[in-house]
């Protein structure tokens, strides 16, 4: 099987990771991929917006499988046209996309579905005085949101009624976040833990991978702004069998058969962020893709054959019901560039990789970096995802197995939490 990954980040990199421990793969691509997936795949430059360019080089290495990991090809049609010209792909095509693509779409879907979510409306610019109306018809917090996509960065949690105004008068008056804010979803703070639950899908079946949790705060605690993640760990034990069967009966099953029903069958990694409040599941958000850096830790637990899977799934073929897992648990530190998510200075030298060694348990998935020469340099806000794999009843070591990793790999203005994982062990 000769299969292309399509991205540049750490999730791409993860992906290769699993991907190439598959014997059925003869042959991968990343398009463009990254310094670290050039010693698992062949990276072709390509510039991902370019579309007819990646579907030249899919049907000149005469790919089997395409692997989308951003959500922005994706909602832009990219897995349309991958399928038009006769190839396989693994990633629900434009209308499914929509399900992250256009938060005002994902909200009114559920409505329609009976999937629990938080109370909402949602407002475009004509509507700016209505919105600023309703906010003061609501306690608060409020939670507002811009509709498109924004990098993880477009949530913003308000504890006062004026902060609550301002951020909608920026995004719908000003360009807080451009065309991605010119519709906004406001909707009620909902209280609980959160949890990361993944779906592969073959447009009418789907297996849940392990879950997982997320840390999208700058800093420790989560506190400060949001960002694409700042790390995460697997699995989260707050997600217990009985949670995730009722998150497969009253989230994935309705959204799997609604998005058939409605004629856009979703093909691809179908995210639900879920938050567990006092009067249940509920869900927060959807992603169209794998997370980032979730994928780096749900998917070194997969005791099976992902190439597989994603075949099956992008076929409409899916026959297993379940995905074998390791009795393992997974760590990924996010080591960032000082200033993020605001701004940053790139073309960094980062020292002290060659000092992780995978047979101790450790990968260093690159997520925004570029080769020099010898030398690796930062390229992006979030650097590397620093992943520290161990014995699932030892979440502990697992995480003090992470930080003893990222203790070696240095570059000027690194920053990383110093409390990924301590959910899982009863922390905050």
């Amino acid at each position: 099987m000769k299969i292309a990954i399509i991205g540049s980040g750490g999730r791409e990199h993860a992906l290769a990771w699993k991907l190439q421990q598959s014997p059925k793969v003869e042959k991968l691509l990343c398009l463009p991929g990254n310094p670290g997936t050039a010693g698992l795949a062949t990276n072709v430059a390509v510039t991902i917006e370019n579309h007819d360019a990646i579907i030249d080089i899919l049907k000149q290495y005469k790919i089997d499988l395409a692997v989308i990991g951003p959500e922005a090809p994706l909602v832009d049609g990219l897995a349309d046209k991958v399928r038009n010209a006769g190839i396989r792909c693994f990633g629900p095509g434009q209308q499914a996309a929509m399900i992250e693509g256009s938060k005002a779409f994902s909200k009114e879907f559920m409505k329609r579905h009976g999937i629990p979510t938080a109370d909402f409306r949602t407002f475009s610019r004509e509507q700016l005085y209505d919105a600023i109306r309703y906010l003061d018809e609501l306690p608060m917090p409020v939670v507002i949101k811009a509709s498109g996509l924004a990098a993880g960065k477009g949530v913003l949690i308000c504890s006062e009624r004026d902060e609550a105004r301002e951020v909608t008068r920026s995004m719908l008056q000003g360009d807080a976040f451009k065309e991605a804010g010119a519709t906004i979803v406001i909707e009620e703070f909902l209280e609980g833990e959160e949890v990361s639950v993944f779906a592969l899908c073959d447009g009418s079946r789907f297996v849940t991978l392990m879950p997982a949790q997320d840390h999208k705060k700058i800093l420790d605690g989560d506190k400060g702004k949001n960002t694409g993640g700042m790390g995460a760990y697997a699995p989260a034990p707050i997600a217990t069998d009985e949670i995730l069967q009722t998150a497969r009966k009253n989230v994935l099953v309705p959204t799997v058969q609604g998005m058939r029903d409605e004629g856009y069958p979703f093909i691809g990694c179908l995210y639900a962020g879920l938050i567990l409040t006092a009067s249940g599941i509920k869900v927060l958000e959807y992603n169209c893709r794998f997370g980032d850096p979730e994928a780096q830790v749900v998917l070194p637990l997969i005791d099976d054959d992902l190439a597989e899977i994603l075949y099956a799934c992008a076929g409409g073929e899916l026959k297993q019901d379940s995905i074998r897992f390791h009795e393992a648990s997974a760590v990924c530190v996010v080591m960032a560039s000082g200033g993020y998510p605001d701004t940053y200075k790139t073309g960094l030298k980062i020292g002290g990789l060659q000092n992780i060694k995978e047979e101790d348990g450790v990968v260093v998935f690159h997520a925004g970096t570029k080769r020099e020469g010898d030398s690796i340099l930062t390229a992006g806000g979030r650097v590397l995802g620093v992943t520290a794999i161990g014995y699932k009843d030892d979440l502990q070591e697992t995480i003090r197995s992470a930080y003893r990793a990222v203790e070696k790999i240095t570059f000027d203005g690194a920053y990383y939490r110093s409390d990924i994982g301590a959910k899982g062990l009863g922390g905050k």
